[in-house]
């Protein structure tokens, strides 16, 4: 690990305003960057500790949503009654990822810039355009089973790891930010994440020095809330494919998928055939899919995970 300095900010606007110095970053449950400074492949030179800037309560909105502020813990989260009871879908999407331990550390913030589990950008010794911009991209004819069957390019097949990222899509949730210079601005999750296109390593549509200050959700849509994962262990390990959805009794619907595209993919064109059943959904949500011969297994198993799901909000 190589050598940095630390400062723990006071507020929101002077943690931004201290990320404007050159190689800074934000720490928060430090569970994903802390890990990724041992390897290298993060090096900042300055941590900005955001844990006494007041950003840990989840409040109620005005409309009736609920404001979740970025530094509460994926456990606080998960394990909140308004949660639990009306945004059932994002409670179980993080209670599936990671270990009790690290849900206590994680933050709603740190999830959303979640980095990917690529094994390549994990490998510095590889060619990687996320991590090192213009050096290739070894996962492209490379072992790609775990990676993207849709949304990449042919800079980068890395996929988004979150689980609670694919709810907070389903939910049409908002990330509110805050600038250096104050400013504020709300960006739909629909917006937050960005295709790799020719700049992989641009991966959200944060500007620099801009802080994550809290996620909001709106009023509750009832529903049947329910979020399957499939995996190659029962626990501790990242999606090879998961289905977010929020079923109604009239079988209409929205879904997201995780483990499949660079961002939590969500195609709401294909959301008015879901009372036709999951492979009319299917038909829609991976129409543009390109897989390699090492994932192609993931385009049949997202069908059958959403006929799962489906079955299981008809029966529940």
């Amino acid at each position: 690990m190589k050598p940095f300095t630390y400062e723990r900010a006071k507020d929101a606007v002077s943690a931004a305003r201290a990320a404007t110095k050159p190689g800074a970053k934000f720490l928060a449950g430090g569970t994903n960057l802390l890990d990724l400074m041992k390897i290298e492949v993060e090096t900042p030179t300055l941590l900005i500790d955001i844990q006494d800037t007041g950003l840990d309560k989840i409040e109620k909105t005005q409309d009736g949503g609920l404001r979740i502020g970025a530094f509460v813990s994926n456990t606080a989260l998960a394990a909140d009654e308004r949660v639990r009871r009306d945004y059932g879908v994002l409670s179980r999407a993080i209670v599936a990822g990671a270990s009790g331990q690290l849900r206590n550390k994680a933050t709603t913030a740190g999830n959303l810039l979640q980095r990917t589990r690529c094994p390549y950008f994990y490998d510095t010794n590889m060619a990687c355009n996320k991590r090192k911009p213009g050096s290739g991209c070894s996962a492209i004819g490379g072992y790609s089973r775990q990676l993207a069957v849709i949304g990449s390019s042919s800079d980068c097949i890395a996929t988004n790891p979150s689980d609670m990222n694919v709810a907070m899509r389903v939910l049409d949730a908002v990330v509110e930010t805050v600038n250096p210079q104050g400013q504020t601005r709300a960006i739909p999750i629909a917006d937050f994440h960005r295709l790799p296109g020719n700049t992989p390593h641009i991966e959200t549509a944060l500007q620099p020095g801009e802080l994550i200050t809290a996620v909001t959700l709106p009023r509750p849509i009832g529903g049947t809330h329910i979020y399957e994962k499939v995996r190659d262990r029962a626990s501790y390990a990242f999606a090879l494919v998961s289905v977010a959805a929020v079923i109604q009794k009239d079988g209409s619907g929205r879904v997201a998928v995780g483990g499949i595209a660079p961002k939590p993919w969500r195609v709401e064109a294909g959301e008015a055939a879901m009372p036709q059943g999951a492979k009319a959904v299917t038909a829609t949500l991976l129409a543009d899919a390109r897989p390699t011969e090492d994932n192609a297994y993931k385009l049949p198993l997202v069908e059958r995970t959403l006929a799962a799901t489906i079955n299981q909000a008809r029966t529940a």
